[in-house]
């Protein structure tokens, strides 16, 4: 069995819930690759064989290694491949072409990949304070970023759209050049040489912060939802 453990929901960003709810120590016990997010939105976070990176708003990239730092949203697992991905060459408009054989549409996948990137353009949150404003609201004001030539690693997941509101219908991939200076949430990619795996879940994991009062007393407004992640997500479904 292969399982996509999730802490927390892209829902519960929208509903204004950006406070950190589970440690990097407990994190690391359900899976040792990933991508999520700091307390506060702070950055766009890869979880890359155990080590938990951060990308800021201010172009920086940081290692980080107290594991009593908190996430509101991450999704984790153990990196065990289905296979390896059929193609030395991808985008992010041919990626999903690319994978039509796999027929992931109805379930959760995970890619891994190493590449050599001719453009590679993402976004980062920028950090925010209480009362916290929703998701949608902060990726109005998000720092983007963009890198010609650069080699690194992509990680992410597939998730089906019924899924709209747990988590990001479509791809939602992050980041991380190799000399770990360079990162964030995967707006627009072009790459070769690419290396990887393709990994399929039949099971996925979703946890919830029961103890936290604020998403007990979390009301959501659900009509728009679905289209509003998408906004927020920015990236091609």
């Amino acid at each position: 069995m292969s399982s996509l453990y999730q802490h927390g929901t892209l829902a519960m960003l929208m509903g204004k819930q950006l406070q950190g709810t589970i440690t990097v120590a407990e994190l690391l016990t359900h899976g040792d690759t990933g991508i999520g997010t700091l307390t506060g939105l702070d950055g766009e976070v890869m979880v890359l064989d155990g080590e938990v990176y951060q990308a800021t708003s201010d172009g920086k990239l940081n290692h980080i290694t107290d594991k009593d730092t908190k996430m509101p949203f991450v999704s984790v697992h153990f990196d065990q491949p289905t296979r390896r991905l059929p193609f030395s060459e991808t985008s992010t408009d041919t990626l999903s072409q690319q994978l039509k054989s796999e027929k992931l549409t109805n379930i959760f996948a995970a890619v891994k990949f190493h590449g050599d990137f001719s453009n590679m353009h993402v976004r980062v949150a920028q950090k925010q304070e209480t009362p916290y404003p929703s998701l949608l609201e902060v990726a109005t004001n998000q720092s983007e970023f963009q890198e010609k030539d650069i080699s690194g690693t992509i990680v992410g997941y597939f998730a089906p759209s019924v899924f709209s509101g747990p988590t990001a219908a479509g791809w939602h991939i992050h980041f991380l050049s190799d000399d770990k200076k360079f990162g964030g949430h995967i707006l627009d990619f072009e790459g070769q040489n690419i290396d990887g795996t393709l990994q399929i879940f039949d099971e996925f994991r979703q946890h919830f912060p029961l103890e936290d009062s604020d998403f007990r007393d979390m009301s959501l407004n659900l009509e728009g939802l679905s289209d509003d992640i998408a906004t927020s997500e920015g990236g091609k479904q």
